[in-house]
């Protein structure tokens, strides 16, 4: 799964984003609407992490999205 599909699929994952970010608000996630950038904006301000570390969990969670969801269509 790359960004588009997660934007495609917002509505479906970002209880999945909520679960992994637990100080993201249903306000946030509408907010954030599927955009790598809102998200990582989001998370530096929830978490007070500079956007490094912002970018690094997000793609560490893009990661996991996709070997789980490789591992439920096999």
């Amino acid at each position: 799964m790359n960004w588009n599909q997660i934007e495609g699929k917002w509505k479906e994952v970002k209880g999945a984003v909520k679960e992994k970010w637990g100080k993201l608000t249903d306000n946030d996630l509408d907010v954030i609407a599927g955009k790598r950038d809102n998200l990582v904006g989001k998370l530096q301000q929830r978490y007070g992490i500079t956007k490094e570390e912002a970018e690094k969990q997000t793609d560490r969670w893009v990661e996991v999205v996709i070997v789980e969801e490789h591992v439920a269509h096999r």
